[in-house]
């Protein structure tokens, strides 16, 4: 199990880095998070909902993301309340005292997780959340030792040296830990180091003499890496390049899924600009409205903040406005929420901007989708016959209505037949759609680009760069990490690419037998 110090001490990418590595050695191998709380989420094989940098870790061993690797995922939909969801279907939603008072449900589904999990690999990667020293909430813990404990997991300790402070967070973990969880403790790793690693010697021997503990590795900063973030929009500043297309995007209070934009910060052609509360909202080619955990409530917020003159502003001017998701909702007439699924229940009305109405409605729709552009001329030079153009996947309570539906923006093709999904206005100024990862796919990503105006857009591929920088990272461990450390997780697991025989070593890279 891998905990850190604190929040963002880079435990996500550890587990990454370990599952490519071990991934790529033939061991069968999965992650695993019992208890995860974000708004970046991902539709699994099987139909449930978790975590998107598990998902992330999935892929990283090579295989689909299932609902047992997240068992809790908490979606917050206020300071004080969250959206549950247990093995990937919501369950309740709690106010965070409630919650405690349900963590024996929870418990048992992460548990049952577990060992269905343990059950169909040999070696799973587990993560923590936030950080095990965290007093308040020892009590019924399920995330981090409370866990390892139940399951007598050795842990690794992670911590971030690039805030400062490295030293204070690793010795003082480990001292608000009861003295079985000290003993659990199996390692220690320093991430995001850069500098001369000679300068750091004399701190590393006086914490190994001081702690008792191994030090496993000095992971270092890698410079421009990009992932599936867990949960924070993290440094996202994408400079102005010449003759880019500048999109600009409202940063709600409740945002989700904003892994949305991760193929438009890679992009080359493409300026990226995010707008916080009270900022001025710059000059526009698109204005990208993103989802949201709390529609109604991030639809309040944008008029406070002066959106809706914004946006006709910009539609005046010529500017393209594309809503996903619970932006999608909001380019409507009205959006009611009757049962108060995702705040207090009413109805708002919306930004008038497509003729539909959206009404929140139990039983959330997960899906994985593909397709193509309804509108041939939409994706006009891209578009073929004989390919799915549209990939992603659908994570939503509300179900919309309208004569704007007549146009639809996608036609998509599921497991649920042929469909067409979002809309598209007259004046081909604004589109909607409920599917998310839309511009992960090349060819989709630059129909959209061209739509708004970056004529000579160029293809970019951000699942082939997902994978090469998992294959990055999993270089970096190899390279950094003692290879003993390595080989001691690989010992008594199947070989899985070869034999298929228990062994005690597995030769990596040389001749893949045992």
């Amino acid at each position: 199990m891998i905990q850190g110090t604190t929040s963002d001490a880079g435990k996500s990418t550890v587990v990454a880095a370990l599952c490519r590595s071990l991934a790529r050695r033939g061991v069968s191998v999965a992650p695993f998070k019992p208890q995860n709380m974000a708004l970046n989420s991902a539709v699994t094989v099987d139909g449930g909902e978790i975590g998107r940098s598990t998902a992330l870790q999935a892929e990283a061993c090579g295989i689909a993301a299932h609902s047992d690797m997240n068992p809790v995922l908490l979606k917050p939909q206020s300071d004080t309340g969250a959206q549950v969801i247990l093995r990937g279907r919501v369950a309740a939603v709690l106010e965070a005292g409630a919650y405690q008072d349900y963590k024996k449900n929870a418990r048992e589904a992460v548990m049952d997780a577990w060992q269905a999990l343990t059950a169909r690999h040999d070696l799973v990667i587990v993560e923590g959340a936030g950080s095990p020293a965290e007093i308040n909430l020892r009590a019924n813990d399920i995330a981090n030792m409370g866990f390892a404990e139940a399951v007598d997991c050795p842990v690794w300790l992670v911590a971030d040296i690039d805030r400062g402070g490295v030293f204070a967070h690793l010795v003082g973990t480990l001292a608000l830990l009861s003295v079985s969880e000290q003993r659990r403790v199996s390692g220690l790793l320093i991430n995001r180091f850069r500098g001369d690693i000679r300068l750091l010697q004399n701190g590393l021997d006086w914490l190994t003499q001081r702690t008792g503990k191994p030090l496993l590795g000095v992971l270092p900063y890698l410079q421009g890496l990009l992932l599936d973030a867990e949960d924070s929009l993290g440094d996202v500043a994408v400079p102005a390049r010449e003759g880019s297309l500048r999109v600009v995007v409202p940063v709600l209070p409740r945002i989700s899924n904003h892994t949305d934009l991760d193929a438009l910060r890679l992009h080359p052609q493409v300026e990226l600009i995010l707008v916080g509360p009270d900022q001025p909202v710059p000059p526009a080619d698109l204005i990208i409205l993103p989802g949201s955990k709390s529609t109604r409530a991030d639809l309040a917020w944008l008029r406070a903040q002066g959106w809706p003159a914004v946006l006709q502003r910009h539609l005046r001017y010529g500017g393209r406005v594309l809503g996903i998701c619970g932006g999608f909702q909001m380019l409507g007439d009205t959006l009611a929420d009757p049962e108060g699924l995702e705040g207090p229940p009413g109805e708002s009305p919306g930004l008038g901007l497509l003729r539909l109405s959206t009404r929140m409605v139990p039983g959330k729709q997960l899906r994985q989708v593909r397709g193509v552009f309804a509108d041939r001329t939409f994706a006009d030079r891209v578009i073929t016959d004989d390919a799915a153009q549209v990939e992603g996947y659908e994570i939503h309570n509300g179900v919309s209505d309208g004569p704007a539906l007549a146009r639809p923006l996608l036609a998509l093709h599921d497991a649920a037949g042929p469909r067409p999904d979002g809309a598209r206005s007259d004046d081909d100024q604004i589109a909607g759609t409920y599917v998310h990862g839309l511009f992960d796919h090349p060819d989709a990503c630059t129909a959209l680009l061209r739509w708004a105006g970056l004529a000579d857009a160029t293809p970019v591929d951000y699942r082939a760069h997902r994978n090469t920088q998992l294959d990055r990272l999993a270089d970096m461990l190899d390279a950094h990490l003692d290879p003993a450390t390595l080989d001691r997780l690989c010992e008594g697991r199947t070989c899985g690419r070869t034999c298929g025989r228990t062994c005690g070593r597995t030769c990596g890279r040389t001749c893949g037998r045992t």
